[in-house]
Parts: C-alpha cells; structure tokens; sequence
C-alpha cells in the first residue's frame, strides 16, 4: 500500500525556506505543489500540428490521445472531428493526437476507425476550462539573499565539488527541467536560464508566451537549482553549475497534475529543441501505474513511450525520479493511488503495470539515498529497475537548493535525487559533447560507486548491480574522467561539547606530525546539533589564533550544521592546536558540538 508520501511530485518532505521565512512544502496526493525575455518573432514550435481550440469549453470535456501509424495523420484527425471531438494537438512525428470531446462513446467509436491503432482517456476528471485560455503564472517578487556558497553534503557525496576541477559544465549542453516550472529570475538560477527553449506543455500542447513555463508551486525551481545553481558566491551551486536549463512546465495550474499528453509535449520538445538530458521529478497522472490490460491506460503506455523515443532518438537523454513510497517495482502487487484526480481506488496490479515515465525503456531510473549514502527510508526500490541512486535527503539532511522569489530550502526525495543525476549526465555530455543518450545513460553505471546491500532482505542482486542502489551511487568526478586525491592526515574531535544560550564554546583538536603548513583546500568537517542554527556563528581558529569563520548565523530555524567546509588556511603551520568555536547568540535554543575533525 502507498502513503499520502508518494505524490506525483517525487519530493517527501519539504523544510523551510532561507532568509527567515518559513516555508511549508508538503506533498498531498492532490496539493498544487533574469528576467529573460522570449526573444521578438520567436515562433511556436515545430512539436506539434495545433489545432484551433473548441469554440467555448464546456461541461463534461475530457481528453484523450488518439494513436495512429506516424507520418501523415490528416485521415485520422478529420475522423476526430466528424465523431463529436475536436483536435487539440497533434504530433505527426509519433502518430499521437491530442482529442478532446464531450461524448461518452467519443473512444469506443473511434477504436473502429481506420487507422486507429489505440484511443484512451488520458484523465477520470473533465478537463479544466483554463486549458482553452491558460492563465500566466504569477511572477514572484524576489529577495536577495546574503547567503554564500559553501559545501554541501549532498555534492559532496557525489564528488561534484571535486568535478568542477575538471569542467563545471559548457554552455553548449540544455537540460530540461520539466517539472511545475522555474522561477526564471531567481539569482542562483538566472544566470543559467535559456529562455527561448522554454515553454508551458500544461493541457498538452506548447505555450511559447514569454513566462508560461514559470513555477506554479516551488518543487521545479527546486529541482532547477539542483542542476544548475550558477557559480555566483550566492546561496547554492548546482551539480552543472554552467550548463543552460530551460524550463518546460508540464504541471497543470491548481491541481498541479502531470497528465501523459503534457507529458507527450515535454518530451516532444526536448527533442525538437536540442536538450541532452531531461529531468523527470513526477509520475504521469492519473495513474500511479499504468497497465496495458487496460485500454486507456495501455494508451497512455504507447503515447508516452513513443514521445520518449523521439526525443532519445533526436539527442536526449531521460532520468526520472523512482517514487517515494518504499516499494519494490520489481515486485508489484497492488495500487491504492489511482485515479488521483477523482476517487482513488484499491486495485492489484502486477508487474506489467508501469510507472512512467520511470519504468520505460532508455529511462534512467533513479533511488535516493541520504546523508552517508543509505537508501533513502521512503525510496522506491526494484531489482532490475533502479538504474542509479544519489542524495535525496532523508530526515533532518535535506537537499538544499533554489525556491521561487530567490528563496533556498531544503526538501527530501527522489524528486531531488533525480536532479543530481541529470546533472551529472550534462557534466559527462560537457566533456564528451559526440556522446549519445545510450553513450551518457552507460557512462553514469560504469562510472557510479558501487554499493552492496545492506542486512535487508529486501534488497536483491549483487554489490555492482542490487535493487537498492542499481549500479552504484552517481560519482560526479569518475564520470568526467577525473581521480580523486590521495586522502590527507585526518584528525577527529568526537567529545560531545554543550552550547548553551549566548555562550561560546570550544572543541579542540592537536595536529601533529603533517610537515610545512595548512593546504589552501583544509576540510573542516562540522556535525554540531542545534535547533535553530541562524542564532551561531561558527569559527575555526588556527594555532596562532587566526579566526576562520566557516558559519555566519545562516539558515533560520533549520536544525543543524552537518556539512564540510573548505577553508583555505595555506598561511597558517599545521602542527598545533586547532580549535572549533561556535557561538550561540541567542535564547530558546540549545545544543551541542557531537563531533569535528580536520582533513590536510
């Protein structure tokens, strides 16, 4: 059975934004979860054949695609609108036809068409009169943040902070974030923006009008940040800190639902618009899987599939999140999600059933894990389906990465997992730009880190390929053909030090034995357990007292400093007494110093 956990957004838990604000980010079963300028002249794509809309929505409208041999699809959509619908869109490459029509035997007459291959409803709900007219979404207000970069545990876990050595991305490479949209203007994600490739896919068919691709929620912008935060020494940096993204917002506004002809769109795209990898943080509504015993839903199947073949035949490569409801898609057994736009249903299900985009064919499949590297508690699992896993988050250690307005917060799932992979991918087609989807999809196994299964019986196959962490966790560095460094003297501090309100306190270390002085590069590894960690200051203080501060009373009220910070100490001798002052400056909110160390 699935938990409320497993949205169709594939984030669990959301924690709060930066800069004082705090911001709930949940994820209910139905929760809607730079200004760049489109260029003058800029034209509609070559995605689809549009048709005109209805002449009015009406009461009772629901959608469909229509499935027919590709090419020429003329015969087949005339045959649409002399049956009671009308054609929305059209994309001939695929043979796929977006109808929609007020008539409850508008499928069943038109299986008996010539031509017809497959016709299913792509939704049990109407769809929305926003479709025929769609609103813009609301351009936020930004806040400047006063935040710097720092290392994170999550790019550290993947080495991608030791990647940017060897390429921090090219300009040349577009991912495609396609999610609830991005905020566009946000200052981490601006710099990094491709405004003339981004769109709105929402209802199902390309919407160039210049913002139609930003967030109607926060989970894209988010997801956004994740790949290609810019290198600015502000807030965050992104896996690809220099690659372009574009925005291809395929969440319907209100519902903030992802249905196959939206997503039929995205991909169409992607590939019509020279993306090299796709991130895919969702699952297509309404169904949680999707079966082929079912006629809408084996629709949707080939729909979808065919869109991602166009787009991984014209260049670019799919990575999706796995899903956060802890269940094995190797062994699937019942679904109590679906339909999620109307009344969700108990129903068994076997393993012919997909989840998609995730589960079809060229897809990379991603598992989260948390902070240390541990399946992530709520991630999907499935020997034989997870491809790879990366951070995602778990508990108190989220992803931290971009929110609309030019806020930063963090969330956990594999909606956040997903994203580092897709911008590794992009790091890998950085360097090696004649590489295919098929040539990035094998490098990300070969190069990932492998990792066996824990004492769980519910993990199967073997350390270099399991159901748990599929090849291995994603290693940005290998990936791009780096080598990590000889490892350096380490030295650790693991007594517990109390910090009391408006105090300061100290946790020393003795360093010894490390010839000549400090490298500009020291690690200073934090684990300081505090609620409230925007009242502390944080300093290291080198042996002939010379103040490093490492944390600045950043964060609000997120719990906790567990992260490494580089500190360039090149001037300072290394043997001698090294010491961690943290200073509390405030009331209410207590901890302790539960461990540090230092890495020359």
């Amino acid at each position: 059975m699935f938990s409320h956990i497993s949205s169709r957004l594939r984030l669990s838990v959301a924690a709060a934004a930066a800069l004082g604000a705090a911001v709930a980010l949940a994820a209910p079963a139905q929760a809607v979860e730079s200004t760049t300028p489109e260029p003058a002249g800029a034209s509609v794509s070559r995605t689809a054949n549009v048709a005109a809309p209805a002449a009015a929505w009406a009461a009772g409208t629901r959608a469909y695609l229509v499935i027919t041999a590709p090419g020429d699809t003329t015969a087949v959509r005339n045959a649409v609108a002399s049956n009671g619908g009308s054609v929305f869109a059209s994309y001939d490459a695929i043979g796929v036809i977006v109808a929609h029509s007020t008539s409850t035997g508008f499928a069943s007459t038109m299986r008996t068409v010539a031509g017809v291959q497959q016709v299913g409803a792509t939704r049990t709900s109407d769809v929305p009169s926003d479709a025929y007219s769609p609103a813009l979404p609301a351009n936020p207000a930004q806040s400047p943040t006063t935040l710097t970069e720092s290392n994170r545990w999550d790019m550290t876990q993947i080495k991608a902070d030791q990647a940017w050595a060897v390429t921090t991305g090219s300009a040349s490479v577009k991912v495609g974030i396609l999610d609830t949209g991005v905020d566009d203007q946000h200052q981490d994600i601006a710099p990094n923006f491709n405004a003339a490739d981004s769109v709105s896919c929402a209802y199902g068919k390309a919407d160039t009008r210049a913002g139609a691709w930003r967030d109607v929620g926060t989970h894209g912008t988010h997801v956004a940040g994740t790949v290609a935060a810019a290198k600015n020494s502000k807030g965050v940096i992104g896996v690809a800190p220099g690659v372009k993204i574009s925005s291809v917002r395929i969440a319907e506004p209100t519902s903030s639902l992802f249905f196959a002809e939206n997503t039929v769109c995205g991909f169409m795209w992607a590939g019509d618009h020279g993306f090299k990898v796709t991130n895919n943080s969702y699952y297509t509504d309404p169904w949680q899987f999707n079966c082929p015993d079912n006629v809408d839903q084996a629709a949707i199947i080939e729909g979808v599939k065919r869109a991602q073949a166009y787009a991984e035949g014209k260049g670019s490569l799919q990575v999706a999140a796995a899903g956060n409801s802890n269940y094995d898609l190797a062994n699937k057994t019942t679904d109590s999600e679906s339909p999620n736009d109307s009344t969700p249903v108990t129903r068994t299900i076997t393993n012919a059933c997909i989840d998609i985009p995730t589960e079809l064919p060229g897809v990379v499949t991603v598992a989260a894990q948390g902070n240390g590297g541990a399946k992530a508690s709520y991630s999907n699992f499935g020997n034989g389906v997870i491809d790879i896993a990366a951070p995602g988050g778990d508990g108190a250690s989220g992803v931290y990465s971009t929110l609309p307005g030019g806020k930063y917060g963090n969330m956990n799932g594999t909606s956040m997992a997903s994203p580092h992979v897709a911008g590794v991918a992009a790091l890998i087609a950085s360097v090696n730009p004649a590489f295919t989807p098929a040539q990035i999809r094998d490098q990300l196994g070969v190069q990932a880190t492998d990792r066996a299964c824990p004492s769980d019986t519910r993990c199967k196959g073997t350390t270099t390929n399991n159901g748990f962490f599929g090849e291995g966790a994603a290693d940005a560095l290998k990936a791009v053909g780096g080598s990590t460094p000889p490892p350096g003297a380490y030295f650790e501090n693991l007594g517990d030090v109390t910090i009391a309100d408006n105090a300061t306190v100290e946790s020393s270390i003795t360093v010894s034995g490390v010839t000549g002085n400090a490298p500009a590069t020291l690690k200073v590894g934090v684990d300081i357990k505090h609620t409230y960690i925007g009242d502390l200051k944080v300093d290291l203080v080198a042996p002939d007292g010379t103040v490093y501060t490492v944390h600045n009373r950043t964060g609000s009220g997120t719990d906790n400093i567990v992260q490494t910070f580089t500190v360039n100490a090149s001037s300072e001798v290394a043997n001698g007494v090294w010491k961690l002052r943290v200073n509390d400056n405030a009331a209410q909110d207590t901890g302790r110093i539960d461990a540090w160390n230092l890495t020359f």
